[in-house]
């Protein structure tokens, strides 16, 4: 009898939104049922010094230091530059992770994260797995970690990071132009009042949806008061992510700031959450982080963006990339009353409407068909 082919998705930790894409993906070939699905944080199966260093020091360094985040970023973009003493490094502290695959043996890896990209690369390089691989690049932006020389497939967001991919010697048939995968749900319709009613929202007013991404990065209690301070006759719904402590500011927050006309509440602080995609048809405007997961997935609900000090580095390549296309602006500092007169640059003069709401596919991500991969033409389509 014939078995399913196995596909094995790799993800990391380190950051939500690589999580999120293999979580969508997996969504995809668990649809098709034509394939054994299985979906790995690779972050498990490091040595514990590596775990650290990706999980609880770069989140550390993303809040406590970003500008020293962003020089990090920009020193490392250096495409072929010293990979084998970063590939040795990986190996080294990637053992238990060398052995699952070696075990497994899965005849499709697709990794959204440089790290197992990495080293399932060198494994075939070196003959001892036997899978064809992707790689699915979760920015809209390539940092020269994606780069791999032993690749079946690259799949990223937009035609310039095809481009750059092209340019530093990547042979363009092993390329495609397809977004960001994100959870199916984005792909269904919801309307607006539909939404806010199963949500328990304010149903006139507009809603000011506010993501500090799934760590609960930024500098979103901060935002909040400041929004607050406005007095404005909006609802504002904050999206706290994983950090209780967050969650609970937000709720100190809550319980201080009234009531709108209706009886609505001002501030609806909210935690982890796997209803984005009703969140984000129910809102009018998101303020936030540049992640490649969160901006994609707003505009696949067709929502106008405002982003709000991105993250030095690859956050601020996305926010780049989505201004340019008219689909967001960006603010350097927070909204207080005198926020937007003290900004440096042209954003400060924005008194225009929202920005336009444009529907240009290189930066729609794919929704159902999970980046058209599967087993049979992931190597071929």
């Amino acid at each position: 009898m014939n078995r399913k082919p196995r596909v094995l998705l790799l993800s990391a930790s380190s950051g939500a939104g690589h999580v999120r894409a293999a979580q969508a993906l997996e969504k995809a070939f668990a649809v098709r049922g034509d394939c054994e699905v299985e979906h790995i944080d690779t972050i498990q199966y490091v040595s514990k010094l590596f775990q650290r260093v990706y999980d609880k020091t770069y989140i550390s360094m993303v809040r406590r230091a970003p500008d020293l985040m962003g020089v990090l970023y920009e020193r490392t973009d250096q495409p072929w530059q010293n990979p084998r003493r970063r590939l040795a490094l990986d190996r080294l502290n990637a053992q238990p992770m060398i052995r699952l695959l070696k075990r497994v043996q899965p005849d499709l890896c697709v990794a959204t994260h440089f790290l197992p990209a990495e080293i399932i690369a060198w494994l075939i390089a070196k003959k001892k797995l036997r899978a064809k691989n992707a790689i699915v690049v979760t920015d809209y932006d390539v940092h020269a970690m994606w780069l791999c020389r032993t690749v079946g497939r690259y799949y990223v967001a937009i035609p310039e990071a095809a481009e750059y991919l092209a340019g530093v010697g990547v042979p363009r048939e092993i390329l495609r132009v397809t977004g960001i995968p994100i959870d199916p749900l984005f792909a269904i319709p919801l309307d607006r009042a539909r939404a806010r009613s199963e949500l328990k929202l304010e149903a006139k007013s507009h809603i000011l949806l506010l993501a500090a991404g799934g760590y609960g990065i930024g500098p979103l209690e901060q935002l909040v008061r400041d929004l607050l301070a406005l007095r404005k006759p909006w609802q504002l719904v904050a999206i706290a992510g994983k950090s209780e402590k967050m969650k609970n500011c937000l709720e100190d927050v809550a319980s201080s700031t009234g009531s709108l006309e209706s009886g609505a509440r001002r501030l609806v602080p909210v935690g982890f959450t796997n209803q984005m995609d009703q969140y984000m048809a129910a809102a009018d405007l998101l303020i936030g982080k540049a992640g490649g997961l969160t901006t994609s997935e707003a505009l696949a609900r067709h929502l106008p963006m405002a982003l709000i000090e991105p993250i030095p580095g690859q956050e601020v390549r996305n926010a780049d990339h989505l201004l340019e296309a008219g689909a967001a602006i960006r603010q350097s500092c927070l909204m207080t009353r005198r926020g937007w007169r003290k900004c440096a640059g042209p954003q400060r003069k924005w008194r225009g409407p929202m920005p336009r709401r444009k529907s240009r596919r290189t930066l729609f991500a794919c929704y159902t068909d999970g980046l058209r991969m599967s087993p049979r033409n992931i190597l071929i389509g």
